[in-house]
């Protein structure tokens, strides 16, 4: 078995989290449910991939993410760092024995559980009685209860953990300790410089991946989900240099997350230098220590095309998480496909690749710390009708920002995921309808890759209740595009959608070539020539005039890797 182990690193990366386990959650439900979809109910997708089974102390099986989630002390609202299942008892200070003088207690009101979290709770409780007498009246209350769970979301979301409704293990959630939830002292690369050092934490959270490590049979990779607009970049880097370090022939995929507020509070032009500078030895360090990088993120989701089916709010990570989560989602689903054997024709799934075969794929043999862009189509287009008269192809959009569009690339790479597609008719199209289509989309594209890697699953995206209500009145029930909007809410959710079919991209191009050089140019105009305005800043983050320049050779590489007829120079003057 070929397992994974996910890390979440920041604020953010915890939001995307929190909905891309939900989705996991979800999967497995309609799987276990003898009434539900049969899309759901393949053997094809090996959860085990993503899961660990454990036991409590008093003898119940668990099936719990194999995750560490790092974030701010206070960041688990009224979830418990200890998690619910293996009943760790009080987190409450035990009494100080080595003190004698005066101790004083500063204590806060417990975060009170909102009404999802009270339904999952008394959900459980009630377990038993869910096949009562009285199941049509049931089956009525807790419609009524679900409309009032959505409304309350979609209003008043406030930590990662409001919304989720997965178990996790006691070793999974790590609160940085001593690093209390204030995101605006906390967004730049200095302000977490040595907070992975400091205090025994990098121990700490080393420590508590190698419990998920140790217990694997063959790793296949880390996935790790990092929030780099912030002070968490500098601890999520460090912390992957020790993974590196110590799982040396482990490959990292990296996904390198951007939340809505990186850019709402750009007002002056220091803070504008802050950012610039940020985002470059950002980048430089985060891609230093895996095999492939892929930014996530846009500066105004709502504006781009990725959401031209949906209803965002740019300034909710709530919302903007949910997209990014649903594309992470899609594009992991490669990496836990059993591969194609004698009984193939019968299969959910096919184009299974792991981790190392996709960096593989998409870096080649000659390229390291690789740049990836990520694209979506959420929901994907049906494969006739309508929304193929552009090509498939012209329905997937970038979520990776500052790339450019209709790059004709004779080396470009691609893998592509496909899954819950919709065939002719509205029924779910087959693996080799799938297989047929996406070769015929290429052919009409006016820019083809060199090469193209497809994998293929029946299996739609489920939405799971606690999902936002992003979608438009052209979204129907299974996420099929409508040819006339839906009277009544301009926004639908997890009532009314029920399902979607997604496409993923990742892709290896020169179109990522503006992302590279506006860090590198950045870096030179704020970081390296003479009277730069960011060189003092720089110096106060812990980088001395080498180091700086170190940080640019590694820019000017990656750009020279990506585009090697671009003639820039690596002189520091």
């Amino acid at each position: 078995m070929r397992e994974i182990v996910t890390a979440q690193v920041g604020d953010f990366a915890n939001f995307i989290g929190s909905h891309f386990w939900n989705f996991q959650d979800e999967m497995l439900g309609l799987a276990a449910d003898p009434y539900g979809d049969p899309l759901f109910k393949t053997r094809s997708l090996n959860m085990d991939v993503l899961y660990r089974t454990g036991e409590t102390h008093q003898g119940t099986i668990t099936y719990t993410p194999r995750l560490l989630s790092v974030g701010f002390q206070g960041s688990l609202g009224s979830v418990s760092s200890k998690g619910t299942l293996y009943n760790g008892g009080s987190s409450a200070p035990s009494e100080v024995v080595t003190w004698a003088g005066n101790v004083t207690t500063h204590a806060s009101e417990p975060q009170k559980k909102n009404l999802f979290l009270q339904s999952l709770y008394q959900e459980e409780r009630d377990a038993p009685l869910m096949n009562g007498v009285n199941g049509d009246a049931k089956d009525f209350q807790n419609e009524i209860q679900d409309t009032d769970i959505v409304s309350c979301l979609d209003e008043g979301v406030q930590f990662w953990t409001d919304f989720s409704k997965v178990h996790y293990h006691p070793q999974s959630l790590y609160e940085v300790n001593g690093l209390w939830l204030d995101a605006q002292e906390f967004d730049n690369y200095g302000s977490g410089r040595d907070v992975f050092r400091e205090n025994l934490r990098g121990e700490e959270i080393c420590d508590r991946l190698r419990f998920f490590v140790e217990e694997c049979d063959r790793v296949q990779g880390f996935q790790f989900i990092v929030d780099d607009s912030g002070g968490f970049s500098p601890l999520a880097a460090d912390f992957l240099e020790s993974v590196s370090d110590e799982y040396t022939n482990t490959p990292v995929l990296l996904y390198a997350v951007r939340g809505p507020s990186s850019v709402m509070n750009l007002c002056s032009r220091k803070q504008t230098v802050v950012r610039n500078l940020h985002d470059a030895v950002s980048f430089s360090r985060l891609s230093s220590f895996c095999k492939m990088i892929v930014p996530v993120g846009l500066p105004f989701l709502s504006r781009s095309k990725a959401s031209t089916f949906l209803n965002i709010k740019d300034e909710n990570p709530y919302h903007c998480s949910a997209v990014y989560a649903a594309a992470l989602h899609s594009a992991s689903l490669p990496f836990r496909m059993e591969p194609l054997g004698p009984t193939a024709d019968s299969s959910d799934v096919c184009g299974a690749v792991d981790i190392n075969g996709i960096v593989q794929m998409l870096a080649g043999q000659s390229r390291q710390n690789m740049v990836a862009i990520l694209d979506s189509a959420m929901p994907g287009p049906s494969l006739t009708g309508r929304w193929d008269e552009q090509s498939f192809l012209a329905n997937l959009h970038p979520l990776t920002a500052e790339v450019a569009e209709d790059v004709d690339d004779l080396q470009a790479v691609e893998s592509m995921i496909v899954h819950g597609a919709i065939g002719s008719g509205g029924r779910n199209a087959s693996l080799s309808e799938v297989r047929n289509a996406i070769p015929g989309a290429y052919g009409r594209a006016t820019t083809r890759p060199m090469f193209c890697h497809l994998s293929v699953a029946r299996c739609p995206l489920p939405i799971p209740l606690p999902f936002p209500s992003i979608f438009g009145n052209l979204v129907g029930e299974h996420g099929e595009l409508l040819g006339s909007p839906i009277t009544g809410s301009a926004s639908r959710g997890s009532l009314d959608v029920h399902s979607i079919p997604m496409a993923a991209r990742m892709r290896s191009s020169c179109a990522i070539l503006p992302f590279l050089e506006n860090r590198l140019q950045n870096l030179r105009k704020f970081g390296i020539e003479r009277g730069s305005l960011g060189t003092e800043l720089l110096r106060s983050w812990g980088f001395g005039k080498d180091e700086v320049e170190d940080i640019g050779e590694t820019l000017s590489k990656m750009v020279r890797t990506v585009d090697p007829h671009c003639e820039i120079s690596s002189d520091s003057d």
